[in-house]
């Protein structure tokens, strides 16, 4: 992404980096302001971070940088210095919402039932991915150099993995059904989402997830078309779903 080389404000106001206009040096220019530069430069951060939410929510992950940036009330070269690119913005921004994600799915993991485990973290995560649309964006494609989304991915697949192994075990998930078969699945149905629940209701997403959990059954069902993705070929799909 290229850096942002001026450092004019939107309306044509000067971007010091602060917000505030400071110099940040005392009356008698001994650099007694500080302090002061810190809290703007944090106050700042954080405004850039709240707006940076509420604009991905809206519009998803590739919102324009500089409408976050007007939001916040900071020109785009402040924006640019805390930082530098957009998958640190996106990192900063999600990084607990992610962390949640991964706490649903250590919930998951401790239910002994892998039915009840394997449903109820489905849920915990649709609901997320209804509601958010930033979030959605980052749980249903890749986007690299976002550290906390690498971390949920690899957690999200390991959560998968063992339940539907459970399942398996319990004799409640058909055994030729793989982890990426579920992973491909999901993240194809949580990218009709937002356009799904714009169009009917906030909660139109519960009966396709249900269709979509039934099929996972062990049944008399005839073997699944065609070979299972690898690991790899479901990372290049989701990579293309957000081209």
């Amino acid at each position: 992404m290229k850096m942002a080389d001026s450092t004019d404000r939107p309306g044509g106001t000067t971007d010091t980096g602060s917000g505030s206009g400071r110099t940040g040096r005392g009356k008698d220019g001994s650099g007694a302001g500080a302090p002061v530069r810190r809290r703007d430069a944090r106050r700042n951060r954080d405004l850039l971070i709240e707006a940076a939410h509420e604009v991905f929510t809206e519009l998803g992950l590739n919102a324009p940088l500089d409408v976050i940036a007007r939001r916040a009330g900071v020109g785009n070269a402040t924006l640019y210095r805390h930082f530098p690119h957009r998958a640190a913005l996106v990192d900063a921004v999600f990084r607990d919402q992610l962390t949640g994600t991964m706490e649903a799915g250590d919930r998951a993991r401790a239910v002994d039932d892998a039915w009840t485990g394997l449903t109820g973290y489905l849920q915990a995560v649709f609901t997320v991915l209804a509601t958010d649309r930033g979030t959605n964006d980052l749980m249903t494609t890749h986007l690299e150099g976002v550290e906390s989304l690498e971390a949920v991915h690899a957690h999200n697949h390991r959560t998968m993995e063992l339940l539907l192994e459970r399942g398996r075990h319990q004799g409640i998930i058909r055994p030729d059904v793989t982890t990426e078969d579920v992973l491909f699945a999901l993240a194809a149905l949580g990218r009709a989402v937002p356009a799904l629940t714009t169009a009917t209701n906030p909660d139109a997403w519960r009966r396709p997830l249900a269709l979509l959990c039934d099929s996972l059954r062990a049944a008399p069902t005839p073997p699944l078309p065609s070979p299972a993705l690898t690991p790899g070929q479901l990372d290049d799909t989701l990579h293309h779903f957000n081209r």
